[in-house]
């Protein structure tokens, strides 16, 4: 599992959302920062596929904070989110979900980071 402490002050990675309470700080910290949460699950095939690469955005775009969430280990926040399918990147901004992309699509994630951020 990729994951690293929530001082993001080396190279940027992703943070493990384990509970209700982090996923509700980190969205109310947001500010003006560009958050991604990656929806996933250890079974989804697609997910394992597109990892490295969401990890490369991670290190191209150092001003999101990128996170990760397992749907099966905090299935509250998923329904919250609405997830239906994996993976799931949703888009906060300002505290508000501005963006969902649904699947392993590279060019449709960069397209989102870019716009968004």
């Amino acid at each position: 599992m990729l994951s690293c402490s929530l001082d993001r002050t080396s190279t940027n990675c992703f943070v493990s959302l384990r509970s209700h309470d982090e996923f509700k700080k980190i969205i109310e910290d947001s500010k003006e920062k560009l958050v991604v949460i990656d929806c996933y699950a250890t079974w989804c095939g697609p997910c394992r596929v597109i990892a490295p690469k969401i990890v490369a955005f991670s290190q191209d775009y150092p001003d999101v904070s990128f996170y990760k969430l397992d749907v099966d280990e905090v299935p509250d926040v998923a329904q919250e989110l609405g997830v239906r399918a994996m993976p799931t990147f949703c888009f906060f901004k300002g505290g508000e979900k501005i963006q969902e992309v649904v699947g392993a699509n590279p060019p449709a994630l960069k397209s989102a980071i870019e716009k968004n951020k």
